[in-house]
């Protein structure tokens, strides 16, 4: 068993914090990380995957030397600062009882604060991408001795677009280290930024990672958007749910959902990234305490948060990447727990949906509440091109330019003369001695007499 491999401080650390048998993606990784291997791991959020790569790293980093400032050994990149101050969290508690350092640096917060922590030294840096590259400009970070680096939750980094600030961060790192990155979806640009970053990986993956797999109850209610709302208070007030976590794609959205369950007399926080960092902080910790019931958050805002015992989730839209539904629904079920995941589907979004099916590899169970069902199904009607009629209306036949085209007489052919172009006459006209060329608009002028020989006078 990996945890048997562990040495005694941090067998202490995971037995207080009720671990007694390693997750599979544990299993699989913690003894290629201790043989120094890099490593691509394929894993949802809610796997402990946190522990598959902080637990080998922090043994081999051992203790840290009381009598020498800190270097930082292990840094960890992350997309959001709520997932920076999460595994910080994690880390810390893995690691007690031993000297290490481990600090988080991530926007938003008093960057003056953060100097003075820095200036003490730090053995493990969990960061945001670019409040590290502004720190290390001001010489406050060297990443020269890093001998360990990890993302965790590098689809999520790139889909922010950090692929330069990673790149960046990269070149300052020793060639010489050990790489290990984890990602929810194998998109097209992880694989490309593996293949820069790693070397000779080793892929890890789990048997239950497949997004059809997921033991979460998926359901899925047909609505109209304008109806969505009513809805969306009506089973949570229906239903008395514990605890509900609502996704949406915008943050105009986020706080439209917000209000509206406010005034439907169900009270709620909201999170985006228009909050300053303390109102979402007091957001995440009300409704981690219970203090609030339902939760509303945008996707970026909410990625990687962890709540535990979290039992439903709500799509109140789908997501503008298909991959980002499986991270929302990920934040239910954890650890192998029952969750269920709800998504409020509009006759707008049956394109977006069928990509979501299409991933899922299956289609999520269909419900439609009563007194909120569509006018129209959800599938569309194939027109090839055509506007949709009413079932047994007769279709009429617009004469004029939009309907029945009026045919236009047939083009005389032209031919071309002295004279200019002309229209042919459909009669041909017999020549006279008398009279000459006849112009387009008929014989409007004499001949001219024939010349003689000399020049008049």
């Amino acid at each position: 068993m990996p945890f048997t491999q562990l040495n005694s401080n941090l067998k202490a650390a995971i037995e207080t914090l009720g671990y007694t048998v390693p997750t599979p993606i544990q299993v699989k990784a913690i003894p290629l990380i201790l043989r120094g291997r890099d490593i691509l791991g394929a894993a949802q959020t809610g796997t402990g995957k946190t522990g598959a790569y902080a637990l080998p790293i922090l043994q081999m980093m051992g203790n840290s030397n009381p009598n020498e400032l800190a270097r930082v050994k292990m840094l960890v990149l992350v997309p959001t600062r709520e997932l920076s101050e999460q595994i910080t969290l994690a880390i810390r508690s893995f690691a007690l009882g031993s000297d290490l350092r481990i600090l988080n640096i991530s926007g938003g917060v008093n960057m003056t604060k953060q100097v003075a922590s820095l200036e003490k030294g730090a053995d493990v840096i969990v960061a945001t991408p670019g409040r590290l590259i502004e720190l290390n400009k001001q010489g406050h970070i060297p990443l020269s001795k890093v001998h360990y680096l990890v993302l965790d939750e590098a689809d999520t980094i790139l889909d922010m677009g950090f692929i330069r600030e990673v790149e960046q961060i990269i070149d300052l790192l020793p060639q010489k280290r050990q790489t290990i990155l984890f990602s929810a979806t194998m998109t097209g640009s992880v694989k490309k930024l593996s293949e820069k970053i790693l070397n000779k990986p080793l892929l890890v993956e789990i048997d239950n990672l497949s997004p059809a797999d997921l033991t979460i109850r998926q359901i899925v209610h047909p609505v109209e958007k304008e109806q969505k709302s009513e809805l969306l208070s009506y089973l949570i007030g229906s239903n008395n749910y514990p605890q509900v976590l609502v996704f949406t794609r915008t943050k105009a959205a986020a706080d439209e959902v917000s209000d509206h369950l406010r005034l439907s007399g169900l009270e709620c926080a909201t999170i985006h990234g228009d909050k300053k960092h303390g109102a979402r902080d007091r957001a995440l910790s009300d409704f981690r305490e219970g203090k609030v019931k339902i939760l509303v958050a945008t996707d970026i805002a909410a990625r990687g948060l962890d709540i535990e015992d979290l039992g439903v989730v709500i799509n109140y839209d789908i997501p503008h990447i298909a991959s980002d539904y499986i991270h929302r629904i990920g934040r239910t079920g954890r650890a192998g727990k029952d969750g269920v995941a709800i998504t409020l589907l509009s006759t707008l979004e049956h394109i977006s949906w069928r990509k979501i099916e299409t991933m899922l590899g299956k289609q999520p169970e269909r419900i439609a509440v009563k007194g909120f069902e569509p006018p129209v199904g959800l599938e569309p009607k194939k027109t090839h091109g055509k506007s949709m009629s009413k079932d047994g209306e007769k279709k009429v036949k617009i004469e004029g330019a939009f309907g029945n085209k009026r045919k236009k007489a047939p083009v005389q052919p032209k031919f071309i003369g002295k004279r200019g172009p002309r229209l042919a006459r459909e009669e041909p006209v017999e020549k006279s001695s008398n009279t000459g060329r006849g112009s387009a608009f008929g014989n409007t002028k004499k001949p001219s007499p024939k010349k003689s020989g000399g020049r008049g006078r």
